[in-house]
């Protein structure tokens, strides 16, 4: 047996419930939330009023040394004097004998890196929404004299509304007077500006340059300057070597990454010339997105509606953030999206996929762990080897097998529901509860609503609410009405590619590449994520602990989640080896699970 010696600077336990000592707030501990550098976030709910907040602990025995003590001074000081719609909001802080607690707003959605990670390359329109609001937040920070320093896709924040707000003010610092150049080394390698790596002082435009590299990986799929060595990637920044394809990006997109990437930061527009450039004003720009855009490309066929690059932007807006009309005319409701294939800019700049959803990337993933043995390492704590951030974003909440004479229906964890048929076709119901989504054979999608669709779907609709109906009644707890947002008209759900079941279990795979196992004798269930390469356990409470595989890989992990790791390996060694892709075991009657 081998020990190991760990650094437990930091990892003392935060009491469950927190006291601010100076006005005897007390804070309930909830979630954890993830780590990073010094610190370590839950959610903190005020006991007084229930207002949730993202807590920032940081351990007083991480800031032993002054100048880690000053730098914590001054994220705080500049943070809680700042206030925009587009910034993380702060809400105080304070301190007991062991720790250090900032108290900010939660951003549920996680960060734009956990999209990145999950979409790899995104449409322009989404873009443009994002970095619209990155600038807008930016602009207000250098009018007040503040440079982030640290703009990287994990510092631009999601709340519920799919808007940014931008934090971690970590490395943030004032300019004092007009002019100043800063002498600090610092930021994220991926981002860091020439002027930077050259020690030849810095000013407003590494925020420029930031933006540059977040425009460039949205769109492109990666960092402009990225290697797999620190140093090359170094020597690339100070070269200014990038490569920009000429095809998978809109001229006004190209035009907009090599103004910001200038190696003479006199070069590069300022916030408000951003603000006023092509790529911004004159693209189409979403009033607003949904959350299936963190794992799905939108729908853009309702733009088919318009001659979308000779429509003025504002008209653009109004339209596309107000609901389908009734009197849409037929041929336009049954539109394929090929308003996306036609125009670059509304379209993946990366759009392969793997033709298997991601099967092989999750077989060699759970090869490796199961290869590390990790139930003979248990891990410390699930705080070595948890990431919440990695929880995934679509699951299978409901299901009823009704394979021997239509299908299988299922409910997602948005109450969005949807139907596996037997010849192969799908269809999907989003959660508002009109627009719909089917699927042919051959994989083309067409987008209707519950009010106007072909004829031909008629007896698919039929099935498609009774098996949501049914699920209602039999299986759910009435659910909150879903208030529709700006951008729910754009949704795009993953569908179910194929399931079976077993005596033990029902697997079910995702077309996002979201493998799902449901154990029938403890009900605990297994979601595999290969694009972030990480596994939600969720236990016989129906807790969720979302955990990176390479950590479980590093660290070790539970006896009963390594077990369920072996079968999950087993299953996909079945779906690969499946000629059809969609085994299942029928059912003389509708069966259900929970």
């Amino acid at each position: 047996m081998t020990s190991r010696k760990e650094d437990t600077r930091g990892k003392e336990p935060i009491p469950d419930i927190v006291v601010d000592p100076s006005t005897k707030k007390k804070y309930r501990k909830g979630k954890f939330l993830g780590k990073g550098g010094f610190a370590r976030c839950y959610e903190l709910t005020d006991m007084e009023t229930n207002e949730i907040f993202a807590g920032k602990i940081v351990s007083k025995s991480l800031l032993t040394k002054p100048h880690q003590r000053d730098k914590m001074s001054q994220e705080i000081d500049i943070h809680r004097k700042v206030s925009h719609r587009h910034i993380v909001g702060f809400h105080g802080f304070f301190e007991d004998n062991d720790n250090v607690y900032i108290l900010l707003e939660l951003c549920r959605r996680r960060s734009l890196m956990e999209l990145h990670k999950r979409r790899r390359a995104i449409t322009e329109p989404e873009c443009r929404y994002f970095v619209r609001q990155v600038v807008l937040a930016c602009d207000y920070l250098h009018k007040n004299n503040i440079i982030h320093r640290d703009l990287k896709l994990g510092n631009l924040f999601l709340n519920d509304d799919m808007e940014i707000k931008i934090g971690d003010f970590g490395l943030a610092t004032r300019v004092s007077f007009n002019g100043e150049r800063k002498r600090t080394m610092c930021g994220t390698p991926n981002y860091i500006a020439p002027e930077v790596l050259a020690k030849k002082g810095h000013s407003f435009e590494v925020d420029s340059w930031s933006l540059g590299c977040i425009v460039y990986t949205l769109l492109l799929g990666k960092p402009p300057f990225e290697t797999s060595c620190l140093k090359d990637t170094y020597t690339r920044i100070k070269m200014n070597e990038y490569h920009l394809p000429s095809t998978r990006v809109s001229p006004s997109a190209r035009c907009l990454i090599k103004r910001l990437l200038q190696a003479t930061p006199a070069s590069r527009p300022n916030m408000t010339q951003i603000l006023e450039h092509d790529f911004l004003t004159s693209g189409f720009l979403p009033a607003g997105l949904p959350t299936s855009c963190l794992t799905m490309a939108p729908r853009f066929d309702m733009l088919k509606q318009a001659d979308t690059s000779r429509k003025p932007l504002l008209e653009l807006n109004e339209m596309t953030s107000s609901r389908m009309p009734s009197a849409v005319k037929k041929d336009q409701v049954d539109a394929k999206s090929d308003m996306a294939a036609a125009r670059p800019d509304l379209k993946r700049a990366d759009s392969s996929e793997p033709t298997d959803y991601y099967l092989s990337d999750i077989y060699s993933q759970l090869t490796t762990v199961n290869d590390a043995r990790p139930s003979e390492r248990p891990a410390i704590s699930d705080d070595d080897i948890e990431d919440p951030a990695s929880m995934p974003v679509y699951w299978v909440s409901k299901w009823v097998d009704y394979s021997d004479k239509y299908g299988l229906g299922y409910q997602l964890c948005d109450n969005s529901v949807g139907v596996l048929f037997n010849d192969t076709t799908r269809l999907l119901l989003t959660r508002n509860g009109d627009n719909i989504q089917y699927i042919e054979r051959d994989g083309s999608e067409h987008f209707h609503s519950l009010k106007i669709f072909p004829e031909t779907l008629t007896k698919k609709i039929t099935l498609l609410k009774y098996f949501r109906n049914y699920m209602s009644e039999h299986l759910l707890k009435a659910g909150a009405n879903v208030v529709p947002r700006d951008g729910e008209e754009m949704t795009r759900l993953p569908f179910l590619r194929t399931w079976f079941r077993t005596r033990s279990a029902m697997v079910l795979h995702l077309s996002n590449g979201t493998l799902q196992i449901n154990f029938f004798q403890d009900h605990t269930k297994i979601i595999v994520c290969p694009l972030m390469g990480a596994v939600t356990y969720i236990d016989e409470k129906r807790d969720f602990r979302t955990y990176r595989l390479k950590l479980i890989e590093k660290y070790g992990c539970s006896k009963e989640l390594a077990s369920r790791l072996r079968y999950a390996r087993t299953m996909v060694e079945r779906l690969t080896s499946s000629k059809s892709g969609s085994g299942r075991v029928k059912s003389a009657a509708p069966a259900t699970t929970s």
